[in-house]
């Protein structure tokens, strides 16, 4: 074989290492050198050398010594959290948040402003742009910190075009490259995706879907979204279309849907048709202007809030059946502000699900409310960021692949 083919097949072989190095010490909090030998099946030395190199970029730190079974105590390895800082933007329909997270995924600053993105590319990114400056402000993190940023967009990503959203869902913004303009006035790499992908990224890292492989997260907006999570993966199919949920037909001769079906989930239950369905059934005697205020409604006890809620979920539950039976998670996390209703929304869901669903499928899967609500997906895209940062560090560490000793 080549020098050059060693050389290279050797660093593969080490990205791998320090990938799975940094994957283990990430779930596990702390952990010493010896039980992430063990735990990987990698000689010690080989895990030291790893180690002594992350300790040099700054990615781990020394935590102070183990409890010891006799011997010399073990040194526990966290990551360092104050190092580095990891940015993710959410651009929803009616709203952008941006917010800056350790490596821990903490969140130390957030940023919050409503706004209605999906005509206005331009006033959104200037938007965008702000934000970023001001969590990075607030959180003190110096450039060099941020590791990239990340973006959530209610909109499919094509893998070919990555920086771009889908023109039959977000037809203004055709052509708009989101990833290369924020690259340029930060330096740093952008990623852009799917804002439910991102939510169940964040379910599968760091809440209700640690430990499972296999996950789907709904987030119920202006429009809806299926984010799946395979094997420990997003699943984003062939051409980044994978889990359009609201893009289902449920009502063949419902209201016409921007994709050109008629009956569309999102037609049916996305937030503005909720709302327009409540003032219709009190012949606008109530305003019902924004989804917090029907859910108050609901909570305090009015007859038409919660019936709107009992048919969206009932609604929705019919496109989840579909979801499992093709699909068969672990776990569905239902996310968005919504999930305030609780179970005014959760209760008919479940229930449609129970009866429209293949039996064994529904037996076997969990069905919750994410904690989070709509902060999720600017949270997982900062997720993201760490996930890509870990499989190709000299892409987003300066001086990585010196440190780490990769082939450039």
């Amino acid at each position: 074989m080549p020098k050059a083919h060693q050389k290279s097949d050797a660093s593969g072989v080490r990205l791998h290492n320090i990938t799975l190095v940094l994957r283990t010490v990430q779930a596990e909090v702390q952990i010493s050198q010896a039980d992430l030998a063990r735990r990987l099946g990698l000689a010690r030395s080989t895990v030291l050398a790893i180690v002594d190199d992350l300790l040099e970029l700054g990615l781990l730190k020394e935590q102070g010594h183990g409890v010891s079974a006799g011997g010399r105590r073990p040194m526990i390895l966290t990551l360092d959290d104050a190092a580095y800082h990891l940015v993710g933007v959410d651009i929803g329909a009616k709203h952008v948040t941006v917010v800056v997270m350790n490596l821990k995924a903490e969140v130390l600053a957030r940023q919050n402003r409503e706004f209605s993105t999906r005509e206005d590319p331009k006033g959104t990114l200037a938007l965008v742009e702000e934000l970023i400056g001001r969590v990075l402000s607030e959180s003190r993190a110096g450039r060099r910190q941020v590791v990239g940023i990340g973006v959530g967009v209610p909109s499919p990503v094509d893998s070919r075009t990555p920086g771009h959203v889908s023109p039959v869902v977000m037809p203004s913004w055709t052509g708009v490259d989101i990833a290369g303009r924020l690259q340029a006035r930060f330096e740093v790499p952008v990623r852009v995706e799917n804002d439910a992908n991102l939510g169940a990224l964040w379910e599968a890292r760091w809440d209700h879907g640690v430990n499972l492989d296999n996950l789907a997260y709904i987030k119920v907006a202006t429009g809806i979204g299926a984010g799946l999570v395979v094997d420990g993966r997003i699943y984003r199919g062939s051409r980044g279309v994978a889990g359009e949920l609201g893009h289902l037909p449920i009502d063949s001769s419902g209201p016409l849907c921007v994709c050109g079906m008629r009956g569309c989930l999102n037609t049916l239950v996305g937030t503005d048709n909720l709302l327009a369905r409540a003032r219709a059934e009190t012949k606008g005697k109530k305003k019902f202007a924004k989804l917090e205020e029907l859910i108050d409604a609901a909570l305090a006890g009015d007859a038409v809030a919660i019936a709107t809620f009992e048919y969206a979920g009932r609604q929705l539950g019919l496109g989840m059946a579909m979801l499992l039976n093709l699909f068969n998670p672990a776990l569905v996390v239902v996310g968005g502000d919504i999930v305030r209703a609780g179970d005014l929304l959760l209760g008919p869901l479940r229930e449609t699900v129970s009866k429209n669903c293949f039996s064994e499928n529904f037996s076997h899967v969990h069905i919750v409310a994410s904690r989070l609500g709509e902060s999720a997906t600017a949270r997982g895209a900062a997720t993201m960021i760490f996930d890509e940062a870990i499989e190709a560090p000299a892409t987003f560490f300066e001086g990585a692949t010196r440190s780490l000793g990769l082939a450039s």
